[in-house]
């Protein structure tokens, strides 16, 4: 660009380059959490799980950070039809067997009760928002999806993506630092006898 242009960004650039942003995350979130259902690398569907939540969880962090997004039109287009979950839920549970249920409170700020949850169900939960948006994205409503996606995160999976995010590096932890004492000591003296 010569010295004699001024490159002008207007608010339209600034909302489709965060738009853009978002999207892709959020399609690499999808990705990974079907990669995971589909049981196809199971050994490493913890470690997964943890990297695309965290990851989406940055993108969360980002618009809960900024102010309000306010939509171009003040009613929200119809998306087109909600995708079938289901099969993906299935999947996750099936890769997640006995690992799915924890507990978890209410809410931390306001209540000590305790309630129920499932990581599976979180996961889904994040995935669906996280599709709606897209699909305002992918009609070219930048606006709408950045406000779907905000609004979504600071209600919805903001909080799922918190808990499934604990739950995963939890349940790393236990893998890796839960061994057994004997298998420990197996292989600490096969690393120093090789």
């Amino acid at each position: 660009m010569a010295p004699d242009q001024v490159q002008v960004t207007t608010v339209d650039d600034v909302v489709a380059d965060l738009a853009e942003e978002c999207a892709t995350s959020a399609r690499s979130y999808l990705t990974t959490v079907r990669e995971m259902a589909s049981g196809d690398n199971a050994a490493a569907a913890i470690p997964m799980g943890l990297l695309a939540v965290s990851q989406v969880l940055v993108m969360g962090a980002r618009l809960g950070a900024i102010e309000d997004v306010v939509p171009r039109d003040r009613f929200e287009h119809d998306a087109g039809p909600d995708v079938d979950l289901d099969p993906l839920l299935v999947g996750l549970r099936e890769q997640f067997d006995g690992l799915d249920d924890y507990t978890d409170l209410v809410d931390p700020v306001t209540s000590t009760d305790l309630a129920a949850g499932s990581l599976c169900a979180d996961l889904a939960e994040i995935a669906s928002c996280l599709l709606h948006g897209l699909q305002h994205h992918e009609a070219g409503r930048d606006s709408e999806a950045l406000w779907w996606w905000q609004f979504s995160y600071l209600s919805q999976w903001g909080v799922r993506a918190s808990m499934a995010l604990r739950v995963l590096q939890t349940v790393l932890g236990h893998v890796r630092l839960d061994a057994d004492d004997e298998v420990v000591a197996e292989a600490e003296f096969d690393a120093l006898h090789t």
